[in-house]
């Protein structure tokens, strides 16, 4: 099967075997409405590992359960494109996170956040043990060299080290797509990136230590939007699209093995980095699924703090464009409090 990279300029479809379609029984008021039950997610990169339980949902028919003929997977190009063709109407739902669908509304476009899939801002500082020694504590950062790719890893990285006091102690570099390999090689002593790069730097023989951006920034990492206007005009087909897509989360946290199994199948080439993905994936749930506001409130529930928290940071660092209300961009209208999956969901993937 083929999985193409898009362009900004045209989305590419994860077509082949990914694909689910097929005839369903009527559509009922728990169900999407006539004329929304063929639907696209797009994904903010490439498919892997963190993308799991929406392909769980799909190759498992949760998603055809829930009332959809197909629920198609689309490759993306960032989170911010990914808030931006959710903001244009472009797509029913998108995968992006909590600062580019403020970016993007702060921009006159209008994604709106209908459930959060990450809980915990998934940047980190880390550094490799062999070369560095220890990462304990943000003291220790005196006088290395640290070094993250632009926008909003450094932004996220910069006020970390900024609230504990040691940003202007750092030389501070821009390592573009190259910071693991700098930092497995010397070139610099630390590193700022999200937990995927961790995963990757660890499969690549490092030994490393974390510091983590989430215990200063609060934010939401991975989440679903969608466009407001289709949310308000089809409140079933968000309501259905998540309930499934909460069940997929469960399968997944709880079957890790075969969720990467589908993943693969899904997507042959992922057979290389079999054993990436599924530490990416596992990784993911055990640290970032779950939270307080999840233990009370169920899955997918977005809290006023995390979005609060993330627009000070960003506004502070003058990233918007225009202006945004961090309390507009954001319901839990559609999350069904009826579900099991949603309701409990912290019960269900708990260790």
């Amino acid at each position: 099967m083929s999985y193409s990279h898009p362009s900004r300029r045209a989305i590419l479809a994860v077509g082949g075997g990914i694909a689910v379609s097929g005839c369903i029984g009527s559509i009922g008021s728990d169900s999407p409405g006539a004329g929304t039950d063929d639907v696209t997610l797009l994904l903010n990169w490439n498919l892997s590992g963190l993308h799991a339980p929406y392909v769980a949902a799909r190759e498992n028919g949760f998603y055809d359960e829930a009332g959809f003929t197909n629920v198609e997977l689309e490759s993306g190009d960032g989170s911010d494109f990914a808030a931006n063709q959710a903001g244009l109407g472009n797509v029913e739902f998108a995968i992006t996170s909590s600062d580019q669908l403020l970016a993007a509304n702060a921009n006159e476009l209008s994604p709106i956040a209908v459930g959060i899939v990450m809980q915990r801002n998934p940047n980190v500082v880390f550094a490799d043990r062999e070369r560095f020694g220890e990462l304990a504590e943000p003291a220790q950062l005196e006088g290395a060299t640290i070094g993250s790719g632009p926008g909003m890893v450094r932004t996220m990285t910069e006020a970390y080290l900024a609230h504990h006091g040691v940003l202007d102690g750092v030389d501070y570099v821009d390592t573009g797509f190259d910071t693991i390999q700098q930092l497995l090689t010397g070139d610099i002593d630390v590193a700022g990136g999200v937990f995927g790069d961790v995963v990757d730097a660890e499969q690549q023989g490092g030994e490393i230590e974390t510091l983590e951006v989430h215990d200063v920034v609060p934010s939401y990492g991975h989440l679903i939007a969608t466009n407001e206007a289709f949310a308000e005009e089809n409140p079933d087909t968000v309501r259905s699209f998540l309930r499934a897509t909460a069940r997929g989360a469960v399968w997944a946290a709880r079957n890790p093995d075969q969720a990467i199994d589908l993943l693969v199948d899904s997507q042959p080439e992922l057979d290389e980095t079999r054993a990436n993905q599924y530490e990416k994936w596992a990784a993911m749930h055990a640290g970032y699924m779950r939270s307080e506001t999840v233990e009370t409130d169920g899955w997918g529930t977005s809290d006023s703090g995390p979005w609060t928290e993330t627009y000070e940071t960003l506004a502070a660092a003058d990233f918007f464009e225009g202006e945004v209300d961090p309390a507009d961009v954001w319901t839990n209208e559609y999350l069904d409090s009826d579900s099991e999956y949603i309701a409990d969901y912290a019960d269900l993937t708990g260790e």
